[in-house]
């Protein structure tokens, strides 16, 4: 299994299965496994934010009696400090 690794000095790609040490070799994969997992979690939970930030855009454009003008918040914030 080819890793490539990308970071400040440039791109190192390594042959995983060229590892001689068995122990190293299979924290390796368990490595390249957790990475491989974490990046699957986190591109869920940005469709999932996305999504949600949809259905609340969706949701309050639908409700009007909800919109605020911006002169309003700012008297209010001001009667707040009083």
């Amino acid at each position: 299994m080819i890793v490539t690794i990308k970071n400040d000095d440039g791109i190192i790609s390594y042959d995983i299965n060229s590892i001689s040490d068995e122990q190293k070799l299979k924290e390796a994969k368990i490595i390249v496994s957790k990475v491989g997992n974490l990046e699957t979690v986190t591109e869920a939970l940005s469709f999932a934010s996305a999504t949600h930030r949809a259905n609340l855009e969706k949701l309050l454009g639908d409700s009007p009696e909800a919109l605020v003008e911006e002169s309003t918040t700012k008297e209010e914030e001001t009667s707040d400090k009083e």
